[in-house]
């Protein structure tokens, strides 16, 4: 993997940062893109960007940017969102389409301007959408819009820039990064007796950039420690 090139938006912290952390241990430059950078010290081998990746000028620069000091790009991981938990009665237009602009629109902006470089590649893609475009809680519909889009633009985006660029998209369940405390109760619920962590899905998402998963396109891959097939029952 010596010489490729990754760009990860969201990439400052959590899901992104491991991400980017895993490829750069791998022999990848990465570039991670990020609309608040302030006090983040990259590991070796990251570039860290601020970008908001919901501004079309602003990912105009940052692509611009790649072609100018990276020179190529081999993989794209669209990782950027944040959650509003509102009533959809209080949720105002421009929160709606603040959460569904970083997490889909982002995608679209990333996708268009880098795919003249991806494609050069042969390159491929992985989104970060959510168990929570199959599964809900009160108060989250423009998450759940945001994140159910990711899985069918990610299959759209497979059929038209195939066969050159692969894409892929992960759907992560409770993933511990740190910013809330896991009780013992929260591992047991899980078939796979445990929360998943940063590193399961950084291990996963090099496997879907890298040629191992060469026959892997369109897909959507769930780490959920099996909790969307466990059935749940109240008394």
């Amino acid at each position: 993997m010596t010489g490729r090139v990754a760009l990860i938006s969201g990439g400052g912290r959590g899901i992104g940062a491991a991400i980017g952390a895993h490829l750069a241990g791998r022999g990848w430059r990465v570039v991670a893109a990020d609309r608040d950078i302030e006090g983040l010290t990259p590991p070796d081998g990251v570039r860290l960007v601020r970008c908001d990746v919901a501004d079309e000028a602003d990912v105009a620069r940052l692509i611009e940017g790649v072609a100018a000091h990276e020179g190529r790009l081999d993989g794209l991981v669209c990782n950027a969102g944040f959650m509003i938990r509102k009533p959809i009665g209080a949720i105002g237009l421009a929160e709606w389409r603040a959460v569904i602009d970083t997490h889909l629109t982002s995608i679209f902006l990333l996708v268009r301007g880098a795919e003249a470089m991806l494609r050069a590649a042969k390159g491929a893609i992985v989104t970060i959408a959510s168990t929570r475009a199959h599964m809900s809680e009160p108060d989250t519909e423009s998450y759940a819009a945001a994140k159910g889009g990711i899985v069918a633009l990610s299959h759209a985006l497979a059929v038209s820039l195939g066969p050159d660029v692969r894409v892929n998209c992960i759907s992560p369940g409770w993933i511990d990064t740190g910013k809330y405390p896991i009780a013992p109760s929260d591992h047991a619920q899980h078939p796979a007796g445990r929360v998943g962590t940063v590193a399961d899905i950084a291990a996963l998402a090099a496997f879907l950039l890298g040629p191992d998963s060469g026959f892997c396109t369109g897909a959507e891959f769930v780490a959920d420690g099996g909790m969307t097939r466990k059935m749940i029952y109240t008394e």
